[in-house]
């Protein structure tokens, strides 16, 4: 079997915005992503659409279409669990739910939200769900169809406001060569056409990041674009480099 990444995101937009670079890099390499969208973002990431009178399930249709031609253009697969957003509520039910999409995606890394963000509830509530679904598909005695989840990583890509966010990268990713892929994804998303240029930007100065710690002999070009994520578990390794 293949990698996979699977990608818990609260609303149909946040996994371009976040983390559209390292699931390109991901499929361009052969590899399976996989997206989750807990809502479609119809209440509280859709004011372009609220202030045309749009109706709601209009605007639901709208987002759906605008993440699976993002996905696509991502090269990835996605799916929608319509829990609704502001507020995303949590239940033992919608965990449940991504249960099953763990026991049956068998991720060997996994994207969401960081725990804190006191300006959008929706991306820890989002988040919490996603760890806890995760140590659930762990164990052995869960009654969830597939086998038990083994102990993929988990990072948590860059919030929108990073700095009250308590965000502090420790990993960061060269998206040069799939950057290309990324813009034309965050470009499918019209209902937030501005924020296009504000992660473009994004993606030059953490690409400057990129180039700093990766030091001055290592090939990085001067175009370089980059992701910024925070590691949840420790990494297990033999060797420090």
């Amino acid at each position: 079997m293949s990698d996979t990444t699977l990608v818990i995101s609260a609303h149909a937009g946040d996994f371009v915005w976040r983390a559209g670079g390292a699931i390109a890099k991901a499929t361009a390499r052969g590899e399976r992503a996989v997206i989750v969208c807990l809502s479609f973002g119809e209440r509280g990431e859709s004011a372009s659409e609220w202030l045309k009178g749009t109706k709601l399930d209009e605007i639901k249709a709208i987002r759906r279409a605008e993440a699976e031609a993002a996905a696509a253009a991502l090269g990835a697969e996605i799916e929608f669990l319509d829990a609704g957003d502001y507020p995303l509520l949590e239940s033992p039910e919608l965990v449940d739910r991504l249960v099953q999409v763990y026991r049956r995606v068998v991720p060997t890394v996994v994207l969401t939200h960081p725990l804190v963000d006191p300006y959008n509830g929706d991306h820890p509530a989002a988040a919490r769900m996603a760890i806890q679904a995760r140590i659930l598909a762990q164990a052995i005695g869960y009654p969830a169809a597939g086998e038990p989840l083994g102990a993929p990583p988990v990072f948590f890509f860059e919030p929108h406001q990073p700095e009250q966010s308590d965000f502090k990268p420790n990993v960061l990713l060269d998206i040069t060569d799939a950057f290309a892929a990324k813009r034309a994804a965050m470009e499918c998303l019209g209902a937030q056409k501005h924020m296009w240029d504000y992660y473009t930007d994004l993606a030059v100065r953490r690409g400057v990041q990129v180039k700093r710690n990766a030091g001055p002999n290592l090939g990085v070009p001067t175009d370089t674009k980059g992701e910024a994520y925070m590691r949840y578990y420790p990494e297990v390794t033999e060797t420090l480099r």
